[in-house]
């Protein structure tokens, strides 16, 4: 007996397993887990709308039960579990998962709130009207496709997809070794990105990036900061930080934030519960109250506060301690000839520009077939109407003939005899069976006539067309037409606010460069403000309230500098801190503004005396300090360069004194100081030389025993020293009325003091190109033009500049560049004229 021959093969198992993980892996990458770049659309996404669109489920028809539709899915193309395909049918059905929905639902399809949907025997479904831009030309063999997986059917293996959805819509997914994060965008920001590329080919992601200017999530919140943005625009990976949108409401003595939009992809109901947990434990302070009044007219989760709270920390905490505030982590994974890729935006958007060439083209060649197929059928029977009295002759080659069959080869013969002659035929098969398929109507002169028309206009269709496929151009300028169609239709504003990144600020170029007013008040509140918040006014107007009055607080400073300059804050310890002027929230002309402790690590009893803008630390330029007892110093800028987060020693004081002011100088700057009691110094400030930062400074000025130095500032040629007192007196001296003295002196009297006009709160040099912005204790902030001061002598008491209320008082003065005119009777603002107070000289006490 022969030995039987052996099946058994002998394989390498590690070699099998590689091998065989690889085919699962490549199956799971190109088969259910990433989108095509071309499409946007994973094969389950594609499969269940062609199965919609097979099963005539259009937006113009009546919705039909989801069991039906996961049932022809999974039935005809999908071969996996029902549950899996009805989960992405509801998914694509949520207008809070996509950005633009692709299947219109009908019942329960969930909630924000983390609901599951109703069972597909329940709900309804059919194709949203933007879905069927996916499949517009489906019919016109612009796509491949390829058999099914029992291979009975035809499924496509992309769409037309005249949209660019794979930004617009997003996608997500783990593969074996990767996974695909997209995020939505706006569907008219990447259509206009789009028609830039076809436009300039040679654009890069910068100048795509001013059209597309993030995503846009269809939860809306806010998006802190561009540079994740921006690196994954340009690389195709990055990270972007999502925060709720919050508003803080104040309706007399209650408190309490909004929240109206949450984070793309949070669960509602589970962050409601997360902040009800944290304020049990404790780790939230200041919440009394948390309920959701979400409504069909949109989401709104109220927090009430305790009064005593500071609102804006505790919304901070929210940000910081639970899901209000999230990361996106972006990653552009896509397939590219079914090979997974990562792309930066331009790639995106160019792998889809040329699908659509594609898409054109095909279209193109299949209505060009359809329209020479068609004039070659006119063609034949304009031909056969000619000759109809030869065709229909009882001798002819029809009537003779015994049957279709005959007839038909009679007329693709060249010719047929009849009658002792020749009559021309030689149609072509199709030719041929059209004519055999004529009606006698046909015979008719309109017919006749619409046959030639219909053979013009074919004419002209044909000629057209070929010309389209000789032209890219012409492709380009097809799918401009259309793209900018669908935006007209479809397109709507971004939901979600770009804003800047308080924790991480890297984007200086991308912030705006703008006039802005810095305002920081006694109890270290500070907000930022556009410079045309405050209108100029006459003198001797009452003012508009520049910021809540509050009990035992008042605006202090007022700066006016460009946002992106630096900001160097002096306490009166001689510390200084450094901030850009963007750093600061910018908040409404009412608000009190955030606790200045929130930005800057102030300690206990320091306070900001004065603040420096900075456009940049260069050689050559100096920093010059004045203290209250009199103190002078000059150090180099170039010393502040270099500024910690918790400050830097800018002088070393003296005991009881502090600093009062700090002025940039270029080295060759008159400086004049004032005190409180009317005296004045103007000295050079080559007088005080260059000293470091840990030195104390020389004596600028001799003060008598009660009296303080209240302000400083550098003496410009051919301006006026302008005096500012507690009561709202002031007036305009030249500064040629002040003589050179040497630093140390007593000085020369600046104002005569009484008890009309108060003490001094406030010295400035000024000029023709200044306006002066007063501040009182009451909050109240009045911009006056500097020419409509009265100019007087030195030792005068003023004019009165504004009208202040009892027990109110100017507490602080600062110059601005006088802005644009504009009517002062505008906007509620009332003006109050006065009569010039005009004093009589006072013979100077020197």
């Amino acid at each position: 007996m022969a030995e039987q021959q052996s099946n058994v093969i002998d394989i390498n198992i590690n070699q099998e397993m590689r091998e065989s993980f690889l085919e699962y892996a490549m199956s799971v990458i190109v088969s259910r887990a990433l989108p095509d770049v071309r499409d946007g659309l994973k094969p389950v996404h594609r499969r269940i709308l062609f199965a919609m669109n097979e099963m005539g489920v259009t937006p113009d028809k009546p919705y039909k039960k989801s069991a039906r539709i996961v049932g022809d899915v999974i039935g005809k193309y999908h071969p996996h579990g029902d549950a899996a395909v009805y989960e992405t049918m509801v998914r694509m059905a949520q207008d809070f998962s996509y950005r633009y929905p692709l299947v219109d639902g009908h019942g329960n399809f969930g909630s924000v709130d983390g609901d599951s949907a109703a069972a597909m025997r329940y709900t309804e479904a059919r194709m949203s009207k933007i879905a069927t831009e996916l499949m517009r030309d489906i019919g016109k063999d612009t796509i491949d496709f390829g058999p099914n997986y029992d291979g009975n059917e035809q499924e496509p293996l992309v769409m037309p997809a005249r949209l660019p959805h794979l930004l617009v819509n997003g996608a997500a997914g783990i593969a074996v070794g990767m996974a695909t994060n997209i995020p939505p965008h706006n569907l008219t920001e990447v259509i206009n990105g789009v028609l830039h590329l076809i436009e300039n080919p040679d654009c890069s992601n910068r100048d795509l990036m001013e059209l597309i200017t993030g995503p846009d999530f269809p939860t809306g919140a806010l998006i802190m900061g561009r540079g994740g943005i921006r690196r994954a625009y340009e690389t195709g990976r990055g990270s972007v930080i999502i925060r709720a949108k919050a508003e803080i409401e104040e309706n007399g003595n209650k408190v309490r934030i909004i929240v109206s939009e949450i984070p793309y992809q949070v669960n509602k109901a589970r962050l409601i519960e997360k902040i009800a947990e944290l304020v049990r434990e404790k780790k939230l302070e200041g919440i009394t109250d948390l309920r959701d009044e979400s409504d069909r007219n949109g989401m709104r989760i109220v927090i009430d506060l305790r009064r005593d709270v500071n609102p804006q920390i505790v919304l901070n905490n929210l940000y910081k301690h639970t899901a209000m505030q999230t990361s996106f982590g972006i990653n552009m994974l896509a397939l590219v000839n079914n090979e997974p890729r990562i792309l930066n935006l331009k790639q995106m958007l160019y792998y889809y520009l040329e699908h659509q060439k594609e898409i054109i083209r095909r279209r193109t060649e299949y209505d060009l077939r359809k329209a020479e197929a068609r004039i070659h059928i006119v063609e034949g029977l304009l031909k056969a109407i000619d000759i109809v009295d030869d065709l229909v002759d009882r001798e002819g080659p029809i009537r003779s003939a015994s049957d279709r069959e005959e007839a038909r080869g009679f007329l693709m013969a060249d010719s047929f005899a009849m009658k002792g002659r020749e009559v021309p035929l030689g149609f072509t098969l199709e030719q041929a069976n059209a004519i055999l398929d004529m009606r006698l109507q046909a015979l008719t002169g309109l017919s006749i006539e619409r046959l030639t028309d219909e053979y013009n206009e074919l004419s002209s269709l044909i000629e057209e067309l070929r010309a389209i496929l000789g032209d890219e151009n012409k492709i380009l300028a097809i799918i401009n037409e259309e793209l900018t169609e669908i935006r007209e239709k479809y397109g709507d504003e971004r939901r979600t606010e770009i804003t800047v990144d308080m924790n991480n600020i890297e984007d200086e170029d991308l912030i705006p460069q703008e006039e802005v007013v810095i305002s920081l008040t006694h109890r270290g509140y500070i907000k930022r403000l556009p410079v045309d918040t405050y209108r100029a006014q006459k003198r001797g107007g009452r003012g508009i309230q520049g910021m809540g009055a509050h009990e035992d607080d008042f605006a202090q400073h007022l700066i006016t500098t460009n946002s992106h300059h630096y900001l160097l804050f002096f306490t009166n310890k001689g510390k200084v801190y450094r901030l850009k002027a963007y750093e600061i929230p910018e908040l409404g002309r009412t608000a009190k503004g955030i606790p200045i402790i929130n930005l800057l690590q102030i300690e206990q009893g320091e306070y900001i005396q004065t603040v420096i803008p900075i456009k940049e630390f260069t050689d050559n330029h100096y920093l010059f300090f004045a203290t209250k007892q009199g103190i002078v110093k000059r150090s180099d800028l170039t010393s502040f360069s270099n500024i910690r987060r918790i400050g830097l020693f800018a002088i070393n004081l003296r005991e009881d004194d502090e600093l009062i002011s700090v002025r940039l100088t270029d080295g060759d700057q008159n400086i004049i100081i004032g005190t409180e009691k009317g005296m004045s110094i103007l000295f050079s400030e080559k007088d005080v030389r260059i000293m470091g930062r840990s030195a104390t400074g020389v004596k600028g000025i001799h003060l008598s025993n009660d009296d303080r130095v209240i302000d400083m500032d550098i003496a410009e040629a051919d301006a006026d020293v302008l005096i500012v007192t507690s009561f709202g007196y002031g007036k305009r001296t030249p500064l040629s009325s002040y003589r050179f003295q040497t630093r140390g002196g007593k000085g020369i009297k600046t104002l005569h003091l009484t008890e009309r006009n108060g003490v001094i709160v406030g010295l400035k040099v000024v000029n023709e190109k200044n306006d002066l912005m007063l501040v009182t204790s009451a909050g109240i902030i009045i911009r006056l033009c500097v020419n409509d001061i009265s100019s007087m002598g030195r030792n005068t008491q003023g004019v009165k500049l504004i009208r202040l209320g009892e027990q109110e008082e100017v507490a602080t003065v600062a110059k601005v560049e006088i802005s644009e005119e504009v009517e002062d009777t505008e906007d509620g603002i009332k003006e109050v004229k006065s009569e010039m107070l005009e004093e009589p000289e006072i013979p100077e006490e020197e």
